[in-house]
């Protein structure tokens, strides 16, 4: 029996081993031909280590392109997404969720569709959304899309229905409105929900090309990737200096993962509680 479960053991941790490799990999070759040259990025067979290491990209990128501007963009876009998303996802969620409306699960099928159809067909209503409201090339613009959020609406009602009828009773019993309940009850108790959104919210704005690279055309307004993307050639691409600007992006989201991994781990992990 011992045997049987050590055996069980091993297979499964080498089979996580060797994910947690593969998943690895790429990050340690970005690293890597972040300080090859040219030549050696694109040497078939590939060469894994460098016979020198050019740490000279990381100083030619930031001087090719206004990193600076990069990271302030990024941040403002991110943290309007966050803001927005939070409120208004947890005010919809608290709603779908504690709320008896007419035609509320009609509604909320509504928001669950727009989870299923692919983002890239909003893009052209966006766009002239944008277009009317003086948006375009602007910092403003970035945030646009992320003013509502169907998957946090979602999350966040599956933290809202999870919690005991009992607590809304009590308050309620106290003096208690809608608003006070869903502000100094819901709220502190979906903490947890609260962090994941704002984590998950924060990586799809991070990682979100498509729409920075159609509403903004000036380089200094853009976030770090469309302003990554401009390294990409046509016929030819400096792949040093590539790796390194995406070293130089990529370390904000790792410190902030790092940081909150705890919380994010628990918000996914107790976000399916009732349905």
């Amino acid at each position: 029996m011992n045997k049987g479960k050590i055996g069980n053991k091993v297979i499964i941790h080498t089979i996580l081993i060797i994910g947690a490799v593969i998943m690895v990999m790429p990050f340690v070759w970005m690293c890597l031909t972040s300080i090859k040259t040219l030549n050696e990025s694109v040497a078939v067979p590939p060469i894994l280590f460098p016979e020198e290491p050019q740490w000279k990209n990381f100083s030619q990128i930031l001087t090719s392109l206004p990193f600076g501007a990069f990271y302030i963009n990024t941040l403002l876009m991110i943290a309007g997404r966050v803001v927005f998303a939070l409120i208004f996802s947890s005010m919809a969620a608290f709603a779908f969720a504690r709320l008896n409306f007419p035609f509320k699960n009609f509604l909320f099928s509504v928001v669950l569709v727009q989870l299923m159809i692919p983002s890239q067909i909003f893009i052209a209503p966006q766009f002239l959304l944008a277009q009317s409201l003086g948006m375009l090339d602007t910092v403003s613009g970035l945030i646009l899309p992320g003013l509502v959020s169907a998957f946090g609406t979602f999350l966040l009602r599956q933290f809202f229905m999870g919690l005991p009828d009992e607590l809304e009773e009590a308050a309620i019993l106290d003096g208690c409105n809608k608003g006070q309940i869903y502000l100094k009850i819901m709220l502190p108790l979906a903490k947890s929900g609260l962090v994941a959104l704002g984590i998950f919210t924060a990586l799809f704005a991070f990682k979100d090309l498509m729409w920075p690279l159609i509403v903004n055309i000036s380089v200094d307004k853009m976030p770090l990737s469309a302003g990554l993307a401009t390294l990409q050639g046509q016929y030819t691409t400096n792949y040093p200096e590539l790796m390194a600007g995406s070293f130089l992006a990529i370390w904000p989201m790792l410190l902030i993962f790092i940081i909150f991994q705890k919380k994010f781990i628990e918000g996914i992990a107790t976000s399916g509680g009732k349905l």
